[in-house]
């Protein structure tokens, strides 16, 4: 099953759907209010979407909500060291001086596009997610093989080289 907040890639879901001859319910909604009985899932997973999106103190709740004992929570983002390098200005690539605070990470309003991220310091993942009835199996800081290339203006393979752009959580509900 897929849920998404957005009609267009809700659409791009079913275009490939059909390009890869997949069938699977895909549904309208948000992260943070999710129209699925308790427990109904072995696994949530959010490649960025929810991840980034929407406001962790309310997804992750309705995540473990969601899930059955023994049930993982795996989702991808942007690295918490990523959120402090990286420029308001999304052509313009992170370099080596921090811009932004640890302390105090949540909600990220950028200032060219309108747009909203939420993002939270290591610690604060820890206790939300332990807060939340999940134990934590792994974080994995991802770094670029060799010969890999982006697309992104906001991160350079070079810097990616360095530290990490991206980080995938797994944790599982007790």
């Amino acid at each position: 099953m897929g849920l998404d907040n957005s009609p267009a890639q809700l659409a791009t879901a079913r275009a490939l759907q059909e390009e890869h001859g997949l069938r699977f319910p895909l549904i309208h909604g948000i992260a943070e209010q999710l129209p699925f009985r308790d427990g109904s899932f072995d696994v949530v997973l959010s490649e960025y979407g929810a991840a980034i999106w929407s406001d962790p103190y309310r997804w992750v709740p309705e995540a473990a909500r969601v899930l059955r004992p023994g049930g993982d929570l795996v989702f991808l983002g942007n690295s918490t060291l990523l959120m402090l390098f990286v420029e308001d200005d999304e052509n313009v690539p992170a370099g080596r001086t921090m811009l932004r605070d640890y302390f105090g990470m949540h909600r990220f309003e950028w200032p060219d596009d309108d747009g909203i991220e939420f993002h939270l310091g290591h610690g604060d993942w820890i206790r939300l997610l332990r807060d939340n009835g999940f134990e934590i199996i792994d974080l994995i800081e991802l770094r670029p093989s060799e010969g890999a290339e982006t697309a992104y203006p906001f991160v350079t393979i070079e810097w990616a080289r360095r530290w990490p752009a991206e980080e995938i959580w797994k944790a599982r509900k007790r």
